[in-house]
C-alpha cells in the first residue's frame, strides 16, 4: 500500500492530550497500511472515551472506520448541546455511577458527597478498576490517558484540572449531572446508601454532646457510619452552593 497521510483536527478541548500544542490545533501523520480511526487517534494519544463525533472528509464515522487514503478527520469533544453535533453521537452523555482511580479519592468523596454511586479502592490495581467497571457498568475516572484507552473502556472521562474542586464541576459538567445532585445520600466512606433513623436507634453510639445538640441522624447500610448535621455542616453547605454555582455559569466547556 503506498503511503498516505492523515490530518486530525481537534476542536473543543481535545487538544489537551497532545504532548505539545499544535498551532491551529491541527496534527498530521503519514501511514502506510490501513488503519482504523480509533487507532489513528489514539496513536496521538488521545483516548477514544473522549471523543464524541468523528468526521472524515465531512462524513461522519464510527471508531471502526478505516483509513486507507489521505483524509481530513475532524474531532470533536462531548458536549451536552450544540449545533454541531447534528451527527451520530459516539459517547454516552448521562452517566451517574462511577468508578475512580487511585489517584482521584478527593473527587470520588466529592461526588458520593453530591450522591453519586462512586467505587474507589485506594490500594486498587489497573485491572482491579477495569474488572469493576465491567462488571458493575460504570464510567471509569481516570487521568491516566492510557488506562482510559483501554478496549473494554466504553465510557470515561480524564479530569483536565488536577484540582480537586475543578474536577467535580469538570465532572458534573461532562455528564450533565447537576439535576441529579441528592447531596448527604450516601456514606463517604462506604459509597453505601443512607437512611434516617430514629435517635434511639443510635443513641447508644453518640457522644454525649451530640445526644444533647441533635435530632436528626442517618445510618450507613453498609459500614453502619452514623451522620448528622454537625459543625461542619453550614461549609459543607456552602461548597455545594458554589459548586452549583459554577456549573451553570455562562462560558462552561459544555
Amino acid at each position: 500500500m503506498n503511503p498516505f497521510t492523515i490530518r486530525l483536527n481537534l476542536h473543543g478541548d481535545l487538544d489537551f492530550f497532545l504532548r505539545s500544542r499544535a498551532p491551529g490545533h491541527s496534527i498530521e501523520r503519514s501511514l502506510s497500511e490501513k488503519t482504523s480511526v480509533k487507532d489513528a487517534i489514539e496513536s496521538f494519544g488521545i483516548p477514544h472515551p473522549e471523543v464524541d463525533v468523528i468526521l472524515a472528509n465531512g462524513r461522519p464515522v464510527n471508531f471502526d472506520y478505516a483509513l486507507t487514503d489521505d483524509a481530513d478527520i475532524d474531532l470533536y469533544p462531548v458536549v451536552i448541546s450544540s449545533p454541531t453535533f447534528k451527527y451520530k453521537r459516539l459517547q454516552l452523555i448521562r452517566w451517574s455511577r462511577f468508578v475512580a482511580d487511585v489517584h482521584l479519592g478527593k473527587l470520588a468523596r466529592d461526588l458520593r458527597l453530591l450522591g453519586f454511586d462512586v467505587a474507589y479502592d485506594p490500594n486498587a490495581e489497573d485491572r482491579q478498576l477495569l474488572r469493576t467497571m465491567e462488571r458493575e457498568n460504570r464510567a471509569l475516572l481516570t487521568r491516566d490517558r492510557r488506562l482510559l484507552m483501554h478496549a473494554v473502556v466504553k465510557t470515561g472521562y480524564c479530569p483536565r484540572s488536577q484540582n480537586a474542586y475543578e474536577q467535580i464541576v469538570e465532572v458534573i459538567r461532562r455528564f450533565d449531572l447537576l439535576d441529579s445532585v441528592n447531596p448527604f445520600t450516601r456514606c463517604l466512606r462506604c459509597n453505601a446508601p443512607l437512611r434516617k433513623v430514629p435517635k434511639a436507634g443510635v443513641i447508644k453510639r453518640l457522644e454525649p454532646l451530640t445526644k444533647i445538640y441533635y435530632k436528626q441522624f442517618r445510618l450507613c447500610i453498609g459500614c453502619g457510619q452514623i451522620y448528622w448535621a454537625g459543625s461542619h455542616f453550614s461549609k459543607l453547605q456552602q461548597r455545594l452552593e458554589k459548586i452549583r454555582a459554577h456549573c451553570q455559569a455562562p462560558g462552561s466547556r459544555n
